[in-house]
């Protein structure tokens, strides 16, 4: 497996991603990286993939820690219903203990309710990442409890649609990079760390191909 030093060429990158800009990301990851170019003959540009910023997204990806997207969307949806809105005074009002009665585990309530106290009163200003550096702002996200590095890159590169995050800890991620390179083994957070370098400053988009790969390698659609 070659680790060519050569990179996509750089472009202005500004800006949250679109499906125009992440066409022009992946036309310049095909031409630095052979896997990545058949994954997008295969199949073609990866989807945009994003999640509208704010409270709403940030307790779907607490919900997502560790189980299927599926099951944390159904257990969103009932709970949003029963909420009447995904807000945070509206979680804080109905509780930990209510949470748990749609699925939550006694560690995902505490989150959830601790992430709506932080918003209501406002020890944390979603408004204000997009403004920061992404250094700045992940570290504000990392404060909150239950809140990983894979949490915020998972913000950053589907709600504030950065170009150049790479989720680490992704799963999904490290079978389709273990499946494409041709590897024997899953590849460690160090050795994706390294790969995604030969990506920058399209990390973004080489992950949306990876994971449309993962998805049609298993018959299916949503993003993993």
């Amino acid at each position: 497996m070659s680790l060519a030093r050569a990179r996509p060429n750089r472009g202005p990158t500004q800006g949250p991603l679109s499906r125009e800009t992440v066409a022009r990301g992946a036309r310049a990851l095909a031409r630095v990286d052979p896997e990545l170019g058949e994954i997008r003959r295969r199949l073609g540009d990866p989807p945009l993939w994003w999640r509208r910023p704010g409270f709403a997204t940030l307790v779907r990806i607490i919900l997502e820690q560790q189980v299927s997207i599926a099951a944390a969307r159904t257990m969103f949806l009932r709970l949003e219903k029963f909420l009447g809105g995904m807000t945070p005074a509206a979680m804080l009002a109905a509780g930990e203990l209510v949470l748990r009665r749609f699925g939550l585990t006694r560690q995902k309530a505490r989150y959830c309710c601790e992430l709506a106290a932080r918003l209501q009163d406002g020890r944390l200003n979603l408004s204000r990442l997009s403004r920061l550096p992404e250094d700045a702002g992940r570290a504000i996200l990392l404060e909150v409890p239950g809140l990983g590095p894979w949490s915020a890159d998972i913000y950053y590169l589907m709600a504030l649609r950065r170009p150049d995050i790479w989720p680490q800890g992704d799963l999904a991620l490290a079978v389709a990079i273990k499946e494409v390179k041709g590897m024997r083994a899953l590849p460690s957070r160090e050795q994706q760390a390294r790969m995604a370098e030969r990506w920058r400053p399209w990390r973004s988009v080489a992950a949306r191909l990876l994971w449309l790969h993962y998805l049609d390698a298993r018959g299916e659609r949503s993003p993993p």
